[in-house]
């Protein structure tokens, strides 16, 4: 392996992704199908509202806007060197192949956990929808491992098949949510007015915003995952960065379009609404009783979207730190045939099934809880990832590419970003929180103590891993 920025197509042939698979309308697609709008939605926008009352759309904006400055940072890397390490790449090539090292551990571990949430929610949703609207019942934990298994072999198949399927599940989840929220907004057309969007309107002000922050930085996870496609992607160095901003803001302007929908649906009642479980779903349970099942049938759509679309881009990231020696070597296989990561598949897909299965079954955690335990638990490593990223942006700049250093693009949003998440990650990790969230900042102190060691460790036996880190950039 040379140990240069770059790696030559001769030594490489049998250790690359399938170029130009993917055009930008494909990435695009497959980023919003693996945020799952509607699964994030439904659990997430009750808390909220909670937190903000009818304002709750200016904390969605607000997110929005955070989310915003880090995808600054990924585009521009990934015009520097598009990799399909994405953050593993980016914070190695910028502090270091012991920080890189340490990052894939510690990302993986996030993501992973994270990604276990709509595993867990998978088997139950689907289990409810078909018990409720075609009276069969399922086991939750036997569709659970079904889906799971269907979406590892979909996308061992080929990336350009995955991402189209997780493309129309998309599509058809976004048409069924706007759908209904026109039936919502219809059905109380008097009570449509400007006053989720009025500052004032906030419960407690700046209190009520930070209330359900956290969560609505969650609702974005999977923003960034078109990074790691970069490889397959046709102009990757144009296109990702197109993907990465298209795709922040439609969600983040459909987000808010369903939170104004939900709160007319209950006639912008704060009480009423802050009672809800499920907003959306209650909302259009008032408004229109008939057609509930297109809020289940969008859920449906929503996991398998997801699933379909987290798998094929943070597998890669795992596959990624595999064929560059900063994890065990067989995660960097490829299929033969397909050219896809199979090993990061199934690898990734595994554990995420066997942590709801293992705390479900064994540890008796309803899914339903573990969708919440986990969320917490995998978001904090995620978002001190991205504050990382941030830092390491200016740094890389300022090394490697000086002639083009923008001092607004490359210091100060990067450095912005990383102020503005201190208030989600804050909202994570406070004293004072009930079990079980009061040891998950416990827990992600010790993997990321477990992380370092590993990337001390990983760089002091390779001495030329620093040479490995994003050698392979994805159009050379």
């Amino acid at each position: 392996m040379p140990m240069s920025g770059t790696v030559s197509s001769t030594q490489t042939e049998d250790t690359r992704l399938r170029r130009n698979a993917l055009s930008l309308s494909h990435i695009v697609a497959t980023t919003l199908a693996s945020i799952a709008p509607a699964m994030s939605f439904f659990f997430g926008f009750a808390v909220i509202a909670r937190g903000a009352g009818i304002a709750a759309p200016l904390t969605i904006f607000t997110a929005m806007v955070v989310i915003l400055f880090l995808t600054n940072t990924i585009a521009q890397f990934s015009r520097f060197t598009p990799s399909t390490g994405s953050f593993v790449t980016f914070t190695g090539k910028a502090f270091g192949p012991s920080i890189g090292a340490a990052v894939s551990v510690f990302l993986t571990f996030g993501y992973i956990v994270a990604a276990s949430t709509v595993v867990s929610i998978a088997g139950v949703w689907i289990s409810e929808t078909l018990r409720t609207f075609l009276h069969i019942s399922i086991n939750w934990v036997i569709l659970t491992v079904l889906i799971s298994a269907g979406t590892g072999w979909l996308v061992m198949r080929g990336v350009s098949l995955s991402t189209f399927w997780s493309g129309v599940f998309f599509y058809f989840e976004a048409g069924l949510l706007v759908l209904g929220s026109i039936l919502m907004m219809a059905t109380h057309a008097h009570s449509l007015t400007f006053a989720p969007f009025r500052f004032y309107n906030l419960t407690g002000g700046l209190a009520g915003l930070g209330a359900g922050f956290p969560l609505a930085v969650y609702l974005f996870i999977g923003w960034e995952n078109s990074a790691s496609l970069a490889e397959e992607t046709e102009k990757p160095r144009r296109n990702i960065p197109r993907a990465l901003i298209t795709g922040t803001l439609a969600i983040g302007i459909f987000y808010i379009f369903l939170a104004y929908a939900t709160e007319a649906g209950f006639g912008m009642n704060v009480h009423s609404l802050g009672t809800a479980q499920i907003p959306f779903i209650d909302g259009l349970r008032i408004s229109a009783p008939s057609l509930l099942a297109v809020a289940y049938v969008a859920g449906v759509t929503s996991i398998l979207g997801s699933l379909i679309g987290l798998v094929n881009s943070q597998a890669r990231i795992l596959f990624s730190s595999g064929r560059e020696g900063l994890l065990p070597e067989f995660l960097g296989k490829i299929h033969p045939r397909h050219q896809t990561p199979h090993s990061a598949i199934w690898i990734f897909l595994v554990i995420a099934v066997s942590l709801i299965l293992g705390f479900g079954l064994i540890g008796n955690v309803a899914p339903l809880k573990y969708f919440g335990y986990a969320g917490t638990l995998g978001t904090i490593p995620i978002i001190l990832t991205y504050m990382l990223t941030n830092l390491a942006l200016p740094l890389y700049v300022i090394r490697h590419r000086r002639s083009e250093l923008d001092v607004l693009r490359h210091i100060l949003l990067p450095v912005a970003g990383t102020v503005v998440m201190l208030f989600p990650l804050w909202g994570l990790i406070q004293p004072g929180q009930t079990w079980p969230y009061n040891i998950f900042p416990w827990l992600a102190l010790g993997v990321l103590a477990l992380s370092a060691i590993y990337g001390l460790v990983i760089a002091r036996l390779s001495p030329g891993l620093a040479g490995r880190i994003g050698a392979y950039v994805a159009d050379q």
